[in-house]
C-alpha cells in the first residue's frame, strides 16, 4: 500500500458529506490531496465542513438526491468547477424512523428509504459514470452498503432491502463499466453511532457505541466513521487499482462469525 497523499489532484464527489461517515471522508480525502464537492441537504453542516477544511479544497452543493435533476446539476457543478470527476463516494443514506415488523411494514417509509439509498445512488452512479466515460477517465465509484448485505435480521426491513439492492447495482455497474476502466465497489460497515442513528448527543452516541460493542465480534476497538472513511479511501485510490465489484466489509469479522 502506498504512503503519502493517495488522492493527489483527484476530483471527488461525496454524497452525505455534511456529517457522519461522509464528513470524515471529506476530511480524509482532502488530507490526501483531493478536491471534494460535498453533496447534502444539510446546508449549514455541509458549509461548515467545507469552511473548516478550506474552500480551496472543499465546496458544498445542496442536492436532494431523490431528484435526478438535482443530481445532474450537482455533477454539472463539479465538472464546471473542476473540469472532471475522478471519484464518486456515494454515501448518503437513511433508515426507517422506527423498526417495523414485516407484518406491519410501513410502505411509505420503505419508499422513502429506497428513494435515497437506491434511487439516489443510482442517479449519481449514472451521471458520474457518463462524465467519466465521455472524458476517458479511469475513475472509481464507491457506495456505502452495510453489514446487512452479508447478514440479515439486524436492521429494518426497508433499509436491509435497499442495501441489498444497492449492492446489486454496484456489481451490475462494475460489470458494465469495467470496459471503460472504471471501478465500482461497495464498503459495508458494521453499526456506527452516526447522526443518522442518534440525536447527536454525547449520551446517545455513547449508548449506541456500547450496544454495538457488546454485539461486535472484534473486541477492544470501537468502529468509527474514520475507519469506514479509510476503507473508502483505499477503494477510491490507486491502491485498489485492480479491485472492482467487491463489497469490502468493515465489520470486524461480524458477518463471518455470525453467518
Amino acid at each position: 500500500m502506498s504512503s503519502g497523499r493517495r488522492l493527489e489532484g483527484k476530483i471527488v464527489i461525496i454524497t452525505g458529506g455534511a456529517s457522519g461517515i461522509g464528513a470524515e471522508a471529506v476530511r480524509l480525502f482532502t488530507e490526501h490531496g483531493a478536491k471534494v464537492v460535498i453533496v447534502d441537504v444539510q446546508d449549514e453542516a455541509g458549509q461548515n465542513v467545507a469552511v473548516s477544511i478550506g474552500e480551496d479544497k472543499a465546496s458544498y452543493y445542496h442536492c436532494d438526491i431523490r431528484h435526478e435533476t438535482e443530481v445532474k446539476n450537482a455533477v454539472k457543478f463539479t465538472v464546471e468547477k473542476h473540469g472532471r470527476i475522478d471519484v464518486l463516494f456515494s454515501n448518503a443514506g437513511v433508515v426507517e424512523r422506527q423498526q417495523y415488523s414485516i407484518l406491519d411494514l410501513n410502505l411509505e417509509e420503505v419508499d422513502r428509504v429506497m428513494a435515497v439509498n437506491l434511487r439516489g445512488a443510482a442517479a449519481f452512479v449514472k451521471h458520474v459514470a457518463r462524465v467519466m466515460v465521455e472524458s476517458g477517465t479511469r475513475g472509481s465509484i464507491v457506495c456505502t452498503t452495510s453489514v446487512v448485505t452479508e447478514i440479515v435480521g439486524k436492521a429494518q426491513h426497508g433499509y436491509t432491502a435497499s442495501k441489498h439492492a444497492l449492492l446489486g447495482l454496484v456489481r451490475s455497474a462494475a460489470g458494465e463499466l469495467g470496459k471503460h476502466g472504471i471501478r465500482v465497489n461497495g464498503v459495508a460497515p458494521f453499526g456506527i453511532a452516526t447522526p443518522m442513528l442518534c440525536d447527536g448527543s454525547e449520551t446517545e452516541t455513547s449508548k449506541l457505541e456500547e450496544i454495538f460493542s457488546e454485539s461486535a465480534n472484534l473486541k477492544g476497538i470501537v468502529l468509527t466513521a474514520r475507519h469506514v472513511a479509510e476503507a473508502a479511501l483505499f477503494l477510491a485510490s490507486d491502491d485498489s487499482a485492480y479491485v472492482s465489484g467487491q463489497n469490502l466489509a468493515v465489520d470486524g469479522g461480524f458477518a463471518v462469525v455470525k453467518a
